[in-house]
């Protein structure tokens, strides 16, 4: 019991911070696909802090206003999708910190119609002048090294490389040149984009990914908040394993888990 206490102790005093702000849950939940009915209870069993929202369904004055189905105390994280280039990137922006988003803002810069790939070079150019008006940017971008390095001096709060193709649910794809991100970016890395299952997720946390983003695969579950559920308890399954130092791996041949075992085969001689 005493063990347990102690390793709750830890998960709980296992914090991150993004724009000066402090989070506990490490599962960012996107609501792009959501019905508004289903949102709410969506945040709340993922124990979502964050939460994505497209600034189209934000600027409406149709009933049911996406704003109304998140709970309070959450932080928005409204993106800019629709955005082809840098500068309608930054009126999304703008217009989202006037409608009362706030200062967090996703960019993606997506010129590709087919396969929905961010556009890099658009999304450095993006960050960097919504960095300079005060905006904590979490750029979404294809995984490469030399382009997260130009976020970072850009100005960037963490990157937001993809799994795999928006909507595709195919998981970790891109997973050694996340690895190589998480090893050479000194900012929170965000797995973002592609992932299908709750395993998937607790494999990017197993990597040293600092949060994981999900939103096809819950918004298109059986169960919606079951599945939300699931990808929280997911998240923090892979972050207590990575903080904990997964076990060593045998590539050439087994080896007794216990002393047992050696006993067992002495007497079978």
């Amino acid at each position: 019991m005493a063990d347990m206490e102690h390793t709750d102790t830890v998960c709980a005093a296992d914090t991150w911070s993004l724009g000066g702000k402090e989070f506990t849950s490490r599962f960012i939940l996107g609501s792009g696909k959501f019905r508004l009915d289903v949102v709410k209870a969506a945040v709340e069993d993922a124990g979502a802090q964050i939460v994505t929202l497209a600034v189209r369904r934000a600027n409406t004055e149709q009933e049911g206003n996406i704003l109304e189905s998140i709970p309070a105390g959450v932080t928005l994280l409204p993106n800019t999708s629709g955005a082809r280039t840098a500068e309608e990137a930054v009126r999304i922006a703008r217009l989202a910190r006037e409608l009362g988003c706030g200062d967090f803002i996703k960019v993606e810069v997506i010129r590709d119609a087919k396969y929905l790939l961010p556009d890099n070079a658009e999304t450095v150019r993006a960050t960097e002048m919504l960095a300079n008006e005060g905006f904590v940017v979490l750029p979404y971008m294809y995984p490469d090294l030399n382009v997260a390095r130009d976020l970072v001096s850009a100005g960037a709060a963490a990157v937001m490389p993809l799994g795999a193709p928006i909507g595709s649910n195919r998981g970790l794809v891109t997973r050694d040149f996340i690895r190589i991100l998480i090893e050479e970016i000194d900012l929170p890395v965000i797995v973002d984009a592609g992932i299908g299952r709750p395993s998937q997720a607790c494999e990017a946390m197993e990597m040293g990914a600092a949060a994981v983003m999900a939103n096809t695969a819950v918004a298109t579950a059986g169960n919606i908040p079951l599945m939300a559920h699931a990808f929280g308890r997911a998240v923090e399954a892979g972050r207590a394993a990575y903080l904990a130092g997964p076990g060593r791996v045998l590539e050439s041949a087994g080896e007794a888990s216990s002393p047992l075992t050696g006993f067992l085969e002495e007497e079978a001689r």
